[in-house]
């Protein structure tokens, strides 16, 4: 039996979408700049973050309403080539 994927069905309504980095002051806000570049509708309230247990790095959980694959991608790739994401998932 092949094993398939779940297919994402759009617009995909409290689709999470966790981001990983440094631990600077500002990284909160370059997330959700980032995010609102390609989903303008998303605001500070969609935004949760939680510190490494180190301090070194930040999680930062943004909960908005995918409405495409494309969309998602362009969120990705923009947040990868910033240089200051570790992980997107």
């Amino acid at each position: 039996m092949d094993y398939e994927p779940p297919k994402i069905v759009f617009p995909a309504p409290a689709y999470p979408v966790k981001v990983v980095g440094g631990a600077a002051p500002d990284f909160e806000a370059f997330v959700l700049a980032t995010f609102q570049a390609h989903a303008p509708e998303v605001s500070e309230a969609q935004l949760s973050c939680r510190p490494s247990r180190n301090g070194r790095f930040l999680a930062v959980t943004v909960t908005f309403t995918a409405q495409s694959e494309a969309q998602l991608a362009a969120i990705f790739e923009a947040l990868k080539a910033s240089g200051r994401v570790e992980l997107v998932l």
